[in-house]
């Protein structure tokens, strides 16, 4: 796992590597800005004139060493040093001074009133205003000069941050006060914000460059939050022995259906099936019959005696791993079968969809979860288990409370979907995209899950590997169609290519 730190912490990292490695300041700044230099050089044109803005403090700094960085490699670039205190940190002083030196670059010290450049679309801003360090929202000439970028029609690339942004909670922030970068280039962790739907339109497109922070300071400090990374695959899928054989591969139970939603139990068998489960059986009310038994026919059938939905628990005792819910309704028989599986489980079990939703009409049931039992809500169904959230930010922090206080994995569905373990753990997953925002995605996913649980994966473990496998699938249903037309049924067709990429890289 990648760490991501909160940003108060960052600073400390920084101090950790100038003591220890050693380096000096001023290195570590240049290290950041050639790392910066060295993927801006990659993808913008040296016909584009450059427009940096800097701040006093050591974004600034970094800014005005890649002014000078972009000048030696042929960029046209004007520099403007935004100064009304007329004090700058040790590092930007400087580069300053560097800068002056080096006088190849036209270069303004802003120390009161300021005519910005008339900006157009065939300029690029690069913003060196603020860095992860602000704890509170820009005012004043610096949030005109925000205002003035944001309205331009110039494309933006961000140092480590977009200026005005903070790193993880923005509740309180000023959302005109905040550059709307095009790209941001951030050194060496991704900042909590970056993952939160809320900041899309400050963070655009970001890519994390290193830049050699120490890597005793980094495995010594301690954060909640990690991002998912294919080095995680190591060893980590079971291998299959010659002699194998499907009573080896975990008995898995999908309760799922309804009148007009037997497409969910479709999908979440397939998925299941297509993850490696050696045997499956999917408890559906009467009318899905025909239907499972002619497009699922490896999955074996638990009838219900209602005829669209279904309403009696089956005998539970010789299955590894449960999952309930897709596509099943919240009728009150519905209500009564839930409640007894989750008195009654013993073997991990799997919430989604319709059980999520009985759960949130019924929140009396929710103390009887059992330990370690996996809900995977999208963004609505958790806040009607658990409260209306103002943000993304909110969200995270009550589910991993939650998490902790029910014992249980909380798999919270987005752009970067997050598992919060009950240990308190919050673990970001990097694959997927748009194309999977499609009927029948989650369905899908509960099916991996489910099979990975039934072969014996621990639960968080299942929900970790189950949520990058399918977000990996859906990649490569996009890049073989595209994200307008993948549908559910794509993402499982791609998860044996998923599972093989898994085992191959690792």
């Amino acid at each position: 796992m990648n760490k991501i730190f909160e940003t108060f912490k960052v600073k400390e990292l920084d101090q950790y590597t100038i003591k220890h490695e050693p380096v000096a300041s001023t290195d570590l700044v240049e290290r950041a800005a050639r790392a910066f230099t060295q993927e801006f050089c990659r993808h913008f044109s040296k016909q584009n004139r450059v427009v940096i803005f800097s701040g006093q403090g050591n974004n600034g700094a970094d800014a005005l060493a890649i002014a000078c960085l972009l000048s030696d490699e042929g960029y046209r670039i004007e520099t403007y040093l935004l100064n009304p205190v007329q004090h700058l940190s040790p590092e930007c002083e400087i580069n300053k001074q560097r800068l002056l030196d080096d006088g190849k670059v036209r270069f303004v010290e802003v120390t009161d009133d300021f005519t910005p450049p008339t900006l157009n679309e065939r300029d690029i801003v690069i913003d060196g205003l603020f860095g992860s360090g602000l704890n509170r929202p820009l005012s004043g000439g610096f949030a005109a000069v925000v205002d003035y970028i944001n309205k331009s029609n110039a494309v933006v690339v961000s140092i480590d941050i977009p200026s005005g942004l903070f790193g993880e909670d923005n509740r309180l922030n000023i959302p005109d006060s905040i550059i709307r970068a095009d790209y941001t280039y951030t050194f060496e962790f991704p900042k909590l914000a970056f993952l939160l739907p809320e900041n899309e339109t400050f963070v655009g497109k970001w890519k994390v460059l290193p830049i050699g922070i120490h890597p005793d300071i980094i495995e010594q400090t301690k954060t909640y939050y990690k991002l998912i990374t294919d080095a995680d695959f190591t060893g980590l899928l079971k291998p299959r022995n010659k002699f194998a054989h499907k009573g080896m591969f975990g008995h898995a139970l999908l309760i799922a259906g309804s009148k007009g939603k037997m497409g969910a139990a479709v999908l979440g068998a397939k998925a299941c099936l297509h993850s490696g489960v050696g045997l499956l059986t999917v408890h559906i009310p009467l009318r899905g019959e025909t239907a499972l038994q002619t497009t699922v026919p490896e999955a074996m059938l638990s009838l219900d005696g209602n005829n669209d939905f279904v309403s009696v628990l089956p005998d539970i005792a010789t299955y590894n791993a449960i999952a309930i819910g897709p596509g099943m309704a919240t009728q009150t028989s519905s209500v009564f079968l839930l409640k007894e599986l989750l008195k009654t489980a013993r073997k991990p079990l799997l919430l989604d969809a319709d059980a999520l939703n009985i759960l949130a009409l019924n929140p009396e049931l929710i103390p009887l979860l059992p330990p370690s039992s996996i809900l995977t809500p999208h963004p609505k169904e958790f806040d009607r288990l658990f409260g209306a959230c103002e943000c993304g930010y909110e969200r995270i922090q009550k589910a991993r409370i939650k998490a902790m206080e029910l014992t249980v994995c909380i798999v919270l569905k987005g752009a970067y979907t997050a598992i919060c373990t009950p240990e308190g753990n919050v673990y970001f997953n990097p694959t997927g995209n748009p194309g999977m925002a499609t009927a029948g995605s989650g369905d899908v996913l509960t099916g991996v899950i489910l099979g990975l649980l039934a072969q014996g994966y621990a639960p968080e473990t299942a929900a970790v590997a189950g949520v990058y496998l399918h977000g990996l699938a859906g990649d490569l249903a996009t890049a073989s169609l595209s994200e307008e037309s993948v549908i559910a049924g794509d993402i499982i067709q791609m998860l044996g290519k998923a599972f093989r990429l898994q085992r191959d890289d690792n």
